[in-house]
């Protein structure tokens, strides 16, 4: 995603910020409007809803450890996502990208969707409910270059909509320089984690090891939420008193990525370390506000 400034609209067609949105940067011709499901009589009454466009419908019943997306593109959007209001179960919002000028055509779309489902598997942060990928779409040169630049938008609006669909959750620059790792041990208990403090919050790295057991002190409600994790696939058993993370994950915390590994309350801050055993919070919080 470029980094050059810029500058994006959001819109407000019912004055509600919770309700629909329609986002945009002010010098292309690409919307990205925002749909809950309950106001998608709105947005089809609306003449957008008319146009040829891509969609992602988002679901996150499970909260933020079982995101699903479903990819899907249209001449028809409103027929189409009429369709997945009776039919589809699992989500909660709709992600509308279209043209302003009305200028996207089904070639448009069609690589859109392909390229979209594509770039979202690659970043890992949404499971998708598409099953087969398809193969790539023939696309003449000129229109997929087109297809480049707009997607570059979309990712953008996504992102500032609050949906960073194709972000990394780890940049390669972070993930490759030893400086930037911290790790959470107790070796009674065989936990051996390694992750990354990011803008996001906290992200724990694929192959981390965790307890497996809750100490009672951990609460009925972060127990069910351990247990979500294992269900969501994001950390898995092995053998009886362990867990492995399958995937790169982002907690909102340092204290819940902790809470996560070590199946007990945690203060994260104290217990992640770089390789130098000094606390996450030393390097990252207490020298806060400090003369340089």
């Amino acid at each position: 995603m470029s980094s050059t400034p810029k500058t994006i609209q959001i819109f407000l067609p019912g004055g509600d910020p919770r309700g629909v949105r329609i986002a945009e940067i002010t010098t292309r011709i690409v919307q990205v409007i925002e749909v809950p499901r309950t106001l998608l009589t709105d947005f089809l009454a609306m003449e957008q809803s008319s146009q040829v466009g891509v969609y992602v419908l988002v679901g996150e019943e499970a909260g933020d450890d079982d995101r699903r997306v479903y990819v899907g593109q249209s001449g028809d959007l409103r027929a189409r996502l009429a369709q997945h209001h009776q039919k589809k179960d699992f989500w909660q919002r709709a992600l509308v990208l279209i043209s302003r000028t009305n200028s996207l055509t089904q070639t448009h779309a069609l690589f859109l969707e392909w390229y979209v489902l594509k770039q979202l598997r690659q970043a890992g942060r949404f499971s998708d409910e598409n099953g087969n990928a398809g193969s790539r779409p023939h696309t003449p040169p000129p229109l997929e270059a087109d297809c480049m630049e707009i997607f570059e938008t979309g990712s953008t609006l996504f992102s500032t909509l609050g949906y960073p669909l194709f972000d990394p959750l780890v940049a390669v620059t972070e993930a490759e320089n030893p400086a930037e790792h911290f790790f959470c041990h107790s070796p009674g208990t065989g936990v051996d984690g390694k992750g990354l403090y990011t803008a996001e919050g906290f992200v724990v790295l694929a192959g981390s090891l965790g307890r497996l057991a809750n100490a009672p002190s951990i609460g009925e409600a972060n127990e069910r939420w351990r247990q979500q994790l294992i269900e969501a696939n994001v950390m898995r058993p092995e053998g009886e008193a362990k867990v492995v993370f399958n995937k790169d994950h982002l907690f909102s915390s340092p204290s819940a990525s902790a809470m996560a590994l070590l199946g007990r309350r945690a203060n994260g801050w104290i217990e992640w370390k770089n390789a130098d055993g000094v606390t996450l919070d030393e390097l990252k919080r207490s020298n806060l506000g400090e003369d340089a």
